[in-house]
This record gives C-alpha cells, sequence and structure tokens, in this order.
C-alpha cells in the first residue's frame, strides 16, 4: 500500500493538479481539526484519602475503566484498583500497610538504594558480575504423565 507521500508524488508525475489541490485542501483541514493529546504520565500524584474519595465517586457514578479514572486523577492504573478493590487508601492512617510501604519505598529510593526513578535516558543493562545461578531459570518439576501415544489422522475417508 502507497504512502500518502508516494500518493502525491505519483499524482506530480501524472499531473493531476486538481487532484492535487483537493489534497492539499484534505491535509490543511486535516492539520486543522487534529489534536494533540497530552501525554502520559510517568509519575504519579501521592495516593491521599481525598484522591481516593474521588476515585470512588468517578467508578461509581461514571462508566468510565480503572484506566480512564487513572489518567484523568494523574494516577497509576493500579492504585485505582487497589482504592476500588480492596478499599486501600481512604483512612489517611500513616501507619496502614500501603502507607508505610510507599515511605519505605521513598527512604530506598532517596537513598539510592533499589531501582531508580524513571529518566528520559534510555534503560541500561545493569553493569557488574552475575552468578549462574542468578542468570539461570529456576527448572519446572515435571509431571508425572504416562508417555503420549502417536496420534492418527485420517483425511476423505
Amino acid at each position: 500500500m502507497p504512502t500518502l507521500k508516494q500518493f502525491e508524488a505519483a499524482l506530480r508525475e501524472q499531473g493531476q493538479e486538481a487532484a492535487l489541490a483537493i489534497l492539499e485542501d484534505l491535509q490543511t483541514r486535516d492539520r486543522a481539526t487534529r489534536s494533540i493529546r497530552p501525554a502520559r504520565r510517568l509519575t504519579g500524584r501521592k495516593m491521599t484519602p481525598e484522591l481516593a474519595r474521588e476515585v470512588l465517586h468517578l467508578h461509581r457514578t461514571t462508566s468510565m475503566t480503572q484506566q480512564e479514572i487513572a489518567f484523568r486523577l494523574g494516577v497509576n492504573q493500579g492504585r485505582v484498583n487497589e482504592v476500588v478493590k480492596h478499599g486501600k487508601w481512604l483512612s489517611g492512617d500513616p501507619a496502614a500497610p500501603e502507607a508505610v510501604a510507599r515511605d519505605k519505598a521513598r527512604k530506598r529510593a532517596d537513598a539510592g538504594i533499589g531501582i531508580p526513578a524513571r529518566s528520559d535516558s534510555p534503560v541500561k543493562a545493569p553493569t557488574g558480575p552475575v552468578s549462574k545461578q542468578a542468570r539461570r531459570r529456576p527448572e519446572k518439576p515435571q509431571p508425572d504423565a504416562p508417555p503420549a501415544r502417536p496420534g492418527q489422522l485420517s483425511f476423505g475417508l
């Protein structure tokens, strides 16, 4: 299938000026109506009890999916799922398991331990020695099944 540029070049070669004018009008109209959507957020907002209540409100009163709610509010879809399915983040209690886990992860990231925050640069492979055991996949246990008998196919009988 030819591209639009190839199609335009073919019209020029054939001297189809009227068709080129129509194509130019369509391209101009397309550019005028084209919208630029905001990019997907890489870092989300901090989940708060107020934000969790907003998630629940949108979930109950609209037909939006969890992904749509997450995008609208600037949070991760997994957080929306935690609020909707498990009622997390609603209490605001700093001793709640999800708040404790968030704070521990933030401290580790601030100390440079673990996976660093995302950046715009391409991801680099980890450097340094890797043990043979770390590279090996765990072996799956083989089920005790009787040996398979060869099958037989017949066509057109």
